[in-house]
């Protein structure tokens, strides 16, 4: 199976076993994936199938047990776990379900972050500050996570996500504690970015409607994906 040229994401004979209580579980199974630069594409499955597993694995936050991932035609799944981190500032953009914002540091601070880890300081605070524009929390900026609504809290991690203009932002639930009014705003974002910048969205979700948006669609059923 040769790499196509436009292939940002590939997945190849993945599967991922955890040891519980003695015994060997299997959560994913021979996963074959690939998706090209700019698309979108859902994931959809009932809790425990495998898909928030399957995505961490594609973002390089954790190792398959066996298989190999190709992201930007680099093979992470060779790469230490310091190499893995560089390529995600590199390349990859992730949005939480529980958001996932620092507590002690302020939404603009949030924000920054990325870029600081990326060794961009000079240009952090300018960047943070259009990318709050951008998802309408200016006015937010200093505030804490704690003083900010599950909404807010949420587009602060979308700005966080993508503040850099990672090439590939994968979103985990990206909806799923909020109401279907703020879901829907936070899913308008998303696609926004996909046809503004060219980002390729890869996202697990619950929600018919969003899976629908998407290009592609992926279902996961006991650790197995098949294309919709």
């Amino acid at each position: 199976m040769a790499l196509q040229d436009d292939t940002i994401i590939e997945a190849r004979g993945l599967g991922k076993d955890v040891e519980v209580g003695g015994r060997t579980l299997q959560i994913l199974r021979d996963v074959q994936m690939r998706v090209a630069r700019g698309e979108s594409a859902s994931i959809v499955g009932v809790s425990g199938s495998g898909k928030s597993t399957l995505l961490g694995l594609l973002a390089g936050l954790d190792l398959p047990t066996r298989g190999l991932i190709r992201i930007a035609s680099r093979e992470i799944t060779a790469l230490d776990e310091d190499r893995r981190a560089e390529l995600r500032a590199a390349h990859i953009g992730f949005v939480f379900q529980s958001f996932q914002l620092l507590p002690n540091l302020s939404a603009l601070e949030n924000v920054m972050l990325p870029l600081e880890i990326a060794g961009r300081a000079g240009e952090a605070e300018e960047a943070a500050q259009a990318a709050l524009a951008r998802v309408e929390l200016s006015e937010r900026a200093e505030h804490y996570p704690k003083q900010l609504s599950g909404g807010e809290q949420q587009r602060a991690a979308l700005a966080r996500a993508f503040v850099a203009e990672p090439e590939i932002l994968f979103a985990d639930e990206p909806t799923g504690n909020l109401d279907n009014r703020t879901g829907e705003r936070i899913a308008d974002l998303l696609f926004a970015m996909n046809a503004e910048r060219g980002t390729t969205l890869v996202l697990v979700t619950h929600n018919p409607r969003l899976a629908e948006r998407c290009g592609r669609g992926f279902t996961m059923k006991d650790g197995q994906l098949s294309e919709a």
